[in-house]
């Protein structure tokens, strides 16, 4: 076990999210089962109790990684010496809420947050945003923490990842755990693209076994366009309609998966993030955008040269296109 234990910030600590990540995050799910560590939880003051009572929970708990456990409703406080910060709470979209208001009001949340993490966290942090619109407030977070490398602002898109896998896996005869190298690409919203032309199954191509089972190729284009990639991309929705609320186990154990497979690799293929573009298949240079990705030596990389169809290239712009009005919306409200 070493020495020095790792802080992880999170915030919106006491919603539901937050309470499904604490307890696997202090079991060593994120980091491991020889790293110890201090978790920050950092809360609207209308919410501090509530991420107390989690506090008092996990010191119930006694998990032998665990050191500290303190509850904050200051950001500067909270992302002091930071070497991971998780940021969940964000401002949800209300009824007749317009999306300019929408953007403005997590603006005045994650603009200060970005800031804290530049004044005060550890000089290797590494950032990942839950709270959505979650790309675009990657990069308002980045956009106001200007000496943190860019490379260190990620968005959830492994949640997405994990569905298509989870929509997937039935649908060729496999496990999850042989699936490779599907990818997510552009804005986590409905207008992503859960792109399967790379993907293989056992080590077969996922499209030539979608063809064998569904009866050609004809079919399977088919179902991928008209029920996998809008099932995927409304899987959010159709929680809420069945549950009655958002996701919050998948989207803590996505969470869990990329801060995990960032610190520690990737193994056995690439997986999804949204990252800041480096101009990579046509991204603009800047943009938070879901990519596929390889993690390597805690650094996360776009896989390069990957084939296109027109399909794919059409479905990738339309959703690079959403993040560049995002991009602007926010820029004219001046919190870029």
């Amino acid at each position: 076990m070493s020495a020095k234990p790792v802080t992880i910030t999170i915030t919106g600590a006491g919603g539901q999210i937050g309470y499904a990540l604490l307890f696997r995050i202090a079991a060593g799910e994120m980091l491991g089962p020889d790293t110890p560590l201090r978790l920050h939880l950092l809360e609207i003051p209308q919410g501090v109790r509530a991420a107390e009572g989690a506090a008092l929970e996990l010191q119930d708990s006694a998990f032998p990684l665990l050191t500290h456990v303190d509850v904050f409703d200051d950001a500067r406080a909270a992302f002091s010496g930071a070497n991971v910060a998780v940021l969940v709470g964000a401002r949800p979209r209300s009824a007749g809420m317009e999306r300019a208001d929408l953007l403005a009001a997590n603006g005045g949340i994650f603009g200060p947050q970005g800031a804290a993490i530049n004044a005060v966290a550890a000089d290797d942090v590494r950032v990942v945003v839950v709270g959505n619109p979650a790309n675009t407030n990657a990069l308002i977070a980045a956009a106001n923490a200007p000496d943190v490398p860019r490379d260190r602002f990620t968005a959830l898109t492994r949640l997405d990842h994990n569905r298509a896998l989870g929509q997937l896996a039935p649908a060729v005869g496999a496990s999850v755990g042989d699936l490779r190298n599907l990818t997510i690409w552009g804005n986590h919203s409905v207008t992503q693209f859960p792109d399967v032309a790379h993907a293989t199954a056992g080590g077969s191509s996922v499209p030539a076994l979608l063809a064998a089972r569904l009866g050609g190729t004809d079919a399977a284009r088919a179902w991928l366009v008209e029920q996998f990639i809008p099932r995927v991309a409304k899987r959010g929705a159709e929680i809420i309609e069945v549950r009655g609320s958002s996701s919050v186990g998948s989207a803590a154990s996505a969470t869990i998966d990329h801060v995990h497979d960032w610190l520690h690799g990737t193994s056995g293929g690439w997986t999804s993030a949204a990252v800041v573009s480096d101009g990579s298949y046509g991204v603009p240079e800047g943009l938070v955008s879901s990519f596929p990705v390889e993690s390597v030596d805690g650094a996360w990389r776009i896989v390069p040269d990957l084939s296109l169809d027109a399909f794919a290239r059409h479905r990738i712009d339309v959703s690079v296109a959403e993040l560049i009005e995002e991009r602007d919306a926010v820029r004219a409200l001046g919190l870029l």
